[in-house]
């Protein structure tokens, strides 16, 4: 082996630092009984070039410091110790690893029976060891310099209130936008070039959350099916922007690629959040591959089985969880956090399978270290947390359950307008909980409206288009025999499996997206976008393509006029959103009853005009509802102490397959202006229809609208109407019929 000058380096930091004049190395293991660090001249070396043994040890950290390494330096490291998997043990030196710490990744993972520390097809599984060296297979970690220019970059510190979040795939995003350079298509530098930045701009939101943008692993049975994990939830570096998606080279370029990415989204003032996956990585269960943590030292990396630490505790679905209650394995997630926030400069985060986070021995804890370490934390607790609510554990839907400063992923809101404008039976009440912000899960213990995280579609289930395009899922092309993805999609195809020349069809579909788009920009909370649902885009009826990179998931950028109409909707849904601060209330309504709730300047009527009474919110007939919005309360104020005024709306809406006359509320003399029809095609209405208080709004089966109050006092327009009627929605029951006849 080459001799290299060595000193003895510092415990701190973690990982690989360059300090201008050389390269310190640190590795935490606990029982470890050495550590060997290797350098590799190139990602096709086949076997290092030198093997520097790491002497010093300080505290269970293993440390070096070489003069002569310069940024760029590809290595790993070799561990030693007992392979012990009865006792949880699986330290395998024939085995190079990852550094848990690593700020780049060069290179994929080239599959073969080596990768596993245990000799793969034994019959005693796991238990036999594997002494073949795998290093000619592995990706290699790499030296970074972490200089970068930020001029006078400034994070955009959109309130949450104000937020509107874009959900994305990185490469998928732009693979075929026009405009952007090919070259550059499906990498951080295509997101970050002005073709994609300026449609986010014109598109009008705030945030664009992207899919795990860490490195990650495609899983060798995906590979041996021609398939990839497209949507990266397999993370096997939590300090590495994914390389995969540079398109300026392997050996810390990506780095500088992502930062340049984020600068340029900040100077347009967008936000950059990314989807993270803290609850387990790439190694899965006792059979899965030692590419990393698993051998570095697997008893503080994962939960373990205390009977039979051989196994994993596994409340992700994926094979292992990692050990959070291991503060080793906590600092290396609040580390890994802090980095992206100082050094990469993004704006938040949203924790995949969160619930798995804050497991303790008994289960959930909202007061778990994990949430503890972020609140005191001054650099993470001034960024977005938003929560991903469940995990597949026991207990593990934690809906409105998450602390104080974290929002959540509001899977109630998901469903229930999902089913609400599918024309299913009793959700009028639940309707308007989550039009209201979902006050019943957040209210309680101090959050706010935007708190919940407000989304009708997500990557993990059908597009906005598929969702009436298909009543049954069509994962076909995942090789799994239809057998992966959610069969619960409260999806509705109106009336024809998947495309259709029916124009009946066609014009349901259009108006049901233009419904949910509607529905989900009016209401209170933060709306989350599925990027290229704004134009209806279709996945083919597949609601699980984790493994598609292919014209599948990726975004067509060719549209029809159809789609160019749904598009200018949505984009005029947005700035009607920021245009009126009643739309987007940082504070929950005070004051009117809902269903045992307190709402302030928040009204809700019957067709007839009436307010709704507390038979028809749990009749399980109801579809229309009219939602009285005030803008003249004075409970929200401005920078200076004033109250933020805004016009009053009423939103109407009508789940019922049949039309529906709507009395207007309010008393005489009231005019009423309808700005928005979802019947209508545009959505948005070319001209505006004038209407009075107490004349009839003649909304069409399956629609919504949309009124401003435009003439009299929005005092006088909190009433019931001056002409209301009486609305029949309950059975009569036997007695009641009998006392009615006798009157």
């Amino acid at each position: 082996m080459t001799m290299v000058k060595k000193q003895i380096g510092h415990p701190s930091p973690l990982g690989a630092t360059w300090t201008g004049n050389g390269t310190n190395f640190a590795l935490f293991s606990e029982s470890a009984t050495s550590v060997d660090l290797c350098l590799f001249e190139n990602l096709d070396a086949r076997q290092e070039a030198v093997r520097v043994p790491m002497i010093e040890q300080t505290e269970q950290v293993w440390h070096v410091f070489l003069p002569d390494v310069r940024p760029g330096q590809l290595y790993g490291f070799r561990v030693a110790g007992p392979y012990e998997p009865s006792r949880g043990l699986r330290f395998n030196s024939a085995k190079l690893l990852l550094d848990p710490y690593a700020k780049a990744i060069a290179g994929d993972v080239n599959w073969g029976d080596e990768m596993f520390g245990y000799v793969v097809g034994d019959e005693s599984q796991d238990l036999a060891q594997d002494f073949r060296d795998d290093a000619w297979g592995m990706p290699k970690a790499v030296v970074i310099d972490p200089a970068f220019d930020w001029g006078n970059d400034r994070a955009p510190r959109v309130s949450k209130a104000e937020s509107i979040i874009y959900e994305i795939h990185l490469k998928g995003f732009t693979e075929r936008m026009p405009n952007v350079p090919e070259n550059l298509r499906g990498t951080y530098a295509g997101l970050g070039c002005p073709a994609a930045v300026n449609y986010l701009k014109e598109l009008g939101v705030t945030a664009v959350e992207l899919l795990p943008v860490h490195a990650h692993v495609d899983d060798k049975v995906l590979i041996d099916r021609g398939l990839t994990n497209y949507w990266g939830y397999n993370t096997i570096g939590f300090f590495a922007p994914h390389t995969n998606y540079a398109s300026s080279g392997r050996l810390g370029e990506q780095v500088t690629e992502f930062k340049n990415m984020v600068k340029n989204l900040h100077a347009a003032g967008i936000e950059v959040l990314l989807d993270v996956v803290y609850n387990h990585t790439a190694e899965g269960n006792h059979l899965g591959p030692t590419l990393c943590f698993r051998g570095v030292d697997n008893i503080v990396s994962y939960r373990l089985v205390t009977e039979d630490p051989r196994f994993y505790l596994d409340f992700t679905g994926t094979g292992n969880s990692l050990n959070l209650l291991q503060p080793r394995m906590l600092q290396l997630v609040m580390d890994s956090l802090r980095y992206w926030v100082s050094e990469m400069h993004v704006d938040g985060f949203r924790f995949d399978l969160a619930t798995t986070l804050g497991r303790s021995e008994s289960g959930f804890d909202k007061y778990h270290a994990f949430f503890q370490a972020i609140q005191q934390d001054p650099v993470l607790s001034e960024v977005k947390m938003i929560a991903e609510p469940w995990d597949v554990g026991d207990g593990g839907y934690q809906v409105g359950n998450f602390p104080t400063g974290w929002s959540e992923w509001n899977g109630k809101y998901r469903d229930a307008v999902r089913s609400y404008w599918k024309g299913d039976e009793g959700k009028i009440g639940e309707i308007a909980y989550r039009l209201t912000g979902s006050p019943d899960l957040y209210q309680h213990d101090g959050r706010r409206p935007y708190a919940s995280i407000n989304f009708i579609t997500s990557h993990d289930g059908f597009t906005l288009n598929d969702l009436f395009s298909y009543n049954e899922k069509h994962n076909e092309a995942n090789g799994e025999n239809n057998q992966d993805g959610d069969n619960n999609n409260q999806s509705w195809n109106c009336g024809a499996e998947g495309t259709s020349d029916d124009p009946k069809i066609n014009l349901l579909r259009r108006k049901q997206q233009r419904n949910l788009l509607t529905t989900l920009f009016l209401s209170q909370g933060v709306p989350m976008l599925l990027g290229g649902d704004e134009f209806g885009r279709t996945q083919s009826g597949n609601n699980n393509a984790y493994c598609q990179d292919n014209e599948i998931s990726w975004l067509s950028w060719q549209r029809d006029d159809a789609q160019t109409q749904l598009l200018e909707f949505t984009k005029r849904l947005i700035q009607f959103r920021k245009e009126h601060p009643v739309l987007r209330r940082p504070k929950f309504f005070q004051g009117r009853r809902i269903r045992g709730s307190e709402i302030k300047d928040a009204m809700w009527f019957n067709p007839g005009g009436n307010e709704i009474s507390d038979g028809e919110w749990s009749s399980p007939f109801v579809r229309c509802l009219g939602m009285l919005l005030s803008g003249d309360s004075t409970d929200i104020l401005n920078v200076n102490g004033e109250p933020v005024r805004d016009d009053t709306f009423l939103f109407l809406i009508n789940a019922h397959h049949e039309p529906m006359p709507f009395l207007l509320p309010g008393l005489e003399n009231l005019e009423w202006e309808m700005v928005l029809d979802t019947a209508d095609e545009n959505g948005f209405l070319k001209k505006t229809r004038k209407l009075a208080s107490g004349e009839d709004v003649d909304m069409a089966e399956r629609s919504a609208c949309l009124l401003k109050l435009t003439g009299g006092t929005q005092e006088r327009a909190r009433q019931e109407s001056w002409k209301k009627r009486p609305v029949g929605v309950l059975p009569v029951s036997g007695e009641e019929e009998r006392a009615e006849k006798k009157d």
